[in-house]
């Protein structure tokens, strides 16, 4: 059975909506994909900034919000479609949505309202993909273990940097996965005190000097020493890590360098916990890294030292994959809704039970 279907994912790190046109196709119980065509359309500074301060609004201004933004996802979408010229070719949407509370076993809430978005388009859409797993005791996160599994069977280890860094294992019979701490927002929040967006390849983390005290205090924090299933909200990385850098006093150029090695010793640990988990030694397998964060070469290098004895290898697929996996997976996992196939894996994120997630909004009669 073949699907053509538009994915949508919206991350922490605030750059775009994320859109990925792609077919997927299931022969005899196996799941393949052709990504056709993807972008990422950037968020004007006025979106930007009414995301940043979402979770800090009256509640009328939040359901204002919620539909205003789907509004704008139908408008992103709609002129996607047209650019590619994509009219008639695309059967559904899937939408992740952008996250704005996430508070581990009591709600997790993106978003951009499915009806909206429907509506704006007049396709069928999916959406709320992660409130189910929460009804049913879950993490609500992650959710791209389910695609990751499907879809990238030769690997067994994944990485996604984005905005918050999240770690999975194909263990066969049962799958891990975990945050593993924030990321890409705190390494940008820090250059955007210089004027920049991003740090381009890790050049300027490159160039500074690790300061053991703040990579201590970092590494100490409580969520550090949870065991799995665990996840984090985008809090964690605004409120409580970048406050515990920035009063430690350092240059931009030390402290890019110590998060870094952070992020860095935290894969590492979380690797090392999943191995032990799954009774492995020496793994002798591949790690698959995408997100925006697989195109920080001084951060990849700082993972791949941690990674090496445990006999890891660190594997960078070609930048469509890098920067569009989330959004692929997202459209898996609208597929799997339309044919109420489970989406999310219990096991990741300690639901009662593995769950078909997501709500389904008619687009047209």
């Amino acid at each position: 059975m073949l699907y053509r279907v538009i994915g949508l994912m919206s991350g922490s790190s605030l750059d775009g909506l994320d859109i990925a046109f792609v077919e997927l196709e299931e022969l005899g119980g196996k799941w393949s994909y052709k990504l056709i065509g993807a972008d990422c359309i950037p968020y004007s500074a006025e979106w930007q900034k009414r995301l940043a301060h979402a979770n800090s609004i009256s509640a009328a201004d939040f359901v204002a919000l919620d539909a205003d933004y789907g509004r704008l996802t139908a408008s992103m979408v709609n002129d996607f479609i047209d650019q590619n010229e994509l009219g008639y070719k695309v059967a559904l949407i899937a939408s992740h949505g952008h996250t704005v509370f996430h508070v581990p076993g009591s709600h997790s809430i993106q978003i951009g309202d499915g009806a909206a978005i429907a509506a704006g388009t007049g396709l069928p859409v999916v959406s709320n993909l992660r409130s189910m797993d929460v009804a049913l005791g879950g993490q609500g996160a992650p959710i791209v273990p389910v695609g990751e599994k499907l879809l990238f069977a030769e690997h067994r280890f994944f990485l996604n940097i984005g905005g918050i860094a999240n770690i999975s294992f194909n263990g066969g019979v049962q799958y891990d996965a975990f945050d593993v701490c924030a990321a890409n927002r705190v390494l940008n929040m820090l250059v955007n005190t210089i004027g920049l967006d991003f740090d381009d390849n890790g050049s300027i983390a490159s160039s500074g000097r690790i300061n053991e005290q703040l990579l201590d205090s970092l590494n100490s924090l409580d969520y550090f020493s949870q065991q799995y299933p665990k996840s984090l909200a985008n809090e964690f990385g605004t409120s409580t890590v970048f406050p515990l850098i920035q009063a430690a006093g350092l240059s931009v150029e030390d402290s890019l360098a110590t998060y870094a090695e952070h992020i860095a010793i935290q894969v590492g640990k979380s690797a090392a916990a999943i191995m032990h988990q799954n009774g492995l030694t020496i793994s002798g397998e591949s790690l698959l890294i995408t997100g925006g964060g697989a195109l920080n070469g001084y951060l990849v290098s700082r993972i791949s030292q941690q990674l090496s004895p445990l006999g890891i290898e660190v594997i960078i697929p070609d930048q469509v994959t890098i920067m569009y996996k989330e959004a692929l997976i997202m459209a898996l996992l609208g597929v799997l809704r339309w044919r109420e196939e489970d989406t999310v894996l219990a096991s990741v994120t300690g639901a009662s039970r593995s769950s078909i997630g997501g709500a389904l909004w008619m687009g047209s009669h």
